[in-house]
């Protein structure tokens, strides 16, 4: 994008030094690094243009309509004169109220600013409207404004990578400064940059009641992300945004099974929403990035096959199937061909990488749901290394950052500790969870997946004493395939338990028909 002098505007408007494609990428960023190294001491050199935003809000005071046309979200720190940015504030405030914004209506608000009074007082108000030729690019003018506080941002991250770059003390962490540079990139792209953490509590309860609305709309049960079960969505109303949910348990219980359950269902549910025509802000579909550190891709690629052909995963991987199997699979991995689920099954990845290849994605393909299989076997920066817990304790405080810094839920397994197994009653508790007590703490909702079929088994009295035996028997028919859901902890409502099909030849957990005891509560 290249910005030119405009006829109808004074002869001080500021070019740019540097030609910007579009300042939401990163090409610029050598061009700032230099510029920010070699400029320092010389703020007057910041892309600016004091003239179109003089302009822009002459604009708006001669016809408050052309804030309407404005697409942009155009705010008042977007202003490099902080007069302006004081003047732009008040007028949304008068607009907001539905009052006529005029250099009248402005002057009492401004009587008592000093910056105005160096430029003569509130008459600055009316000159501001003299030249109404900001009238014909008021839009242009919008854009320019918005696009020059971006490469302001830019800058500034420019200028902090230097000064950080050229600390050699021992206290350095490279990788710790990439990961800060990548973040406030990041928000830059997003058109966020330090000023778009603050939002008025209008903002914050807009948003609120959109979900409420989808909330509604869905039946009443589902106000995010779904993940593919009623039940659970029942319970707990789906998976939210900035949700960090943890799913926990003991090896054998089925977590990665139920995990790669709902990335499937969530992103299968975006496609159907987006073959029925609706808005994905409105949908409870999501695409999904599944990171497994512990499976391949195409283990994981073989469960959801399996789980849709309904062919038993253990003959798929022997290649113990017929040839009505093989076209069964075949038909399921044509429909699957277009799912929205990236998986990522690089081994031994660091916090700080998963988080830039999360953002990636982001980027790239939208994705609205992040699963990671298993917290444990992520990294944490080389300061941390000496201590595992201090570690576990970085990893789950960065994926609620994530979470938060992306708006959207993070699904991140976890391993029990054996003391489930010391215990008569096998079903974990909070205190189960493995290595840290952070990870309760950073968690919006913590869940264990406990199957009593699988203890049950292990305890098969021998056939000779009948009574015992079939005492067992009867028990294990009444309890096989049946697996619960212990919510322990969840922010936004109740604990309790759901109870759920699972298909173990399939790996496929689903709703059961009868689930009285689906909301079952407990302290």
């Amino acid at each position: 994008m290249q910005y030119v002098v405009h006829s109808h505007i004074p002869a001080l408007l500021f070019v740019p030094p540097c030609e910007a494609e579009h300042a939401k990428g990163y090409g610029a960023m050598a061009e700032l690094i230099r510029l920010a190294a070699a400029n320092e001491a010389e703020p007057q050199r910041l892309p600016r243009n004091i003239e179109a935003e003089a302009a822009f809000l002459g604009a708006i005071l001669i016809d408050n309509r052309v804030i309407e046309d404005v697409s942009i979200k155009l705010q008042p720190d977007h202003f490099f004169e902080p007069l302006h940015g004081r003047i732009y504030e008040q007028i949304l405030r008068l607009i907001d109220r539905n009052m006529l914004v005029t250099p009248v209506t402005l002057k009492p608000f401004f009587e008592a600013d000093e910056s105005m009074r160096e430029l003569g007082g509130p008459g600055y108000l009316i000159k501001l409207t003299a030249d109404g030729a900001g009238l014909i690019g008021a839009r242009d003018f919008a854009q320019q404004i918005y696009d020059l506080a971006l490469l302001r941002e830019l800058v500034t991250v420019g200028r902090t990578l230097v000064d950080n770059a050229l600390d050699t003390s021992e206290s350095v962490d490279p990788k710790g400064q990439i990961e800060a540079a990548e973040s406030a990139l990041y928000k830059v792209a997003e058109g966020e940059g330090d000023t778009g953490s603050m939002k008025s509590f209008l903002a914050a309860s807009t948003e609120a009641i959109r979900n409420v609305e989808k909330a509604l709309q869905s039946g009443g049960n589902l106000s995010g992300v779904t993940t593919g079960l009623d039940s659970i969505n029942g319970k707990c109303g789906g998976l939210h945004n900035s949700d960090l949910v943890i799913l926990a348990g003991r090896p054998g219980m089925g977590k990665t099974s139920l995990a790669t359950n709902i990335a499937f269902n969530a992103a299968r549910r975006w496609i159907r929403e987006r073959e029925d025509g609706i808005e994905e802000a409105k949908g409870a579909g999501a695409k999904v990035a599944f990171f497994s550190l512990e499976m391949s891709a195409d283990q994981l690629a073989t469960r959801i096959l399996a789980e849709q052909s309904g062919i038993s995963s253990e003959l798929l991987r022997m290649g113990k199937i017929s040839r009505e199997d093989f076209r069964e699979l075949s038909r399921a991995s044509r429909e699957l061909q277009e799912l929205p689920l990236y998986i990522d099954d690089t081994p031994a990845l660091t916090i700080a990488a998963l988080r830039t290849r999360a953002r990636r994605l982001q980027r790239r393909h939208g994705i609205g749901l992040i699963v990671v299989d298993y917290l444990q076997l992520l990294q944490g920066s080389s300061r941390a290394g000496d201590n595992r817990v201090n570690e576990i304790s970085e990893i789950s405080r960065g994926l609620k950052t994530l979470a938060k810094e992306l708006g959207l839920p993070v699904i991140a397994l976890s391993q029990l500790s054996r003391a489930v197994e010391q215990r008569e009653d096998k079903r974990p508790m909070l205190s189960d969870l493995r290595e840290s007590g952070s990870i309760e703490q950073d968690a919006d909702m913590v869940w264990f997946v406990y199957r009593e079929d699988y203890y049950e088994a292990a305890k098969q009295p021998d056939p000779v004493n009948e009574a015992a035996h079939d005492a067992w028997k009867e028990k294990m028919e009444r309890i096989f395939g049946v697996a619960e859901l212990i919510v322990a902890k969840q922010r936004h409502g109740s604990t309790g338990r759901v109870r759920m099909k699972f298909e173990a030849k399939i790996t496929r957990f689903t709703d059961l028909a009868d689930d009285q005891y689906a909301d079952a509560g407990y302290d």
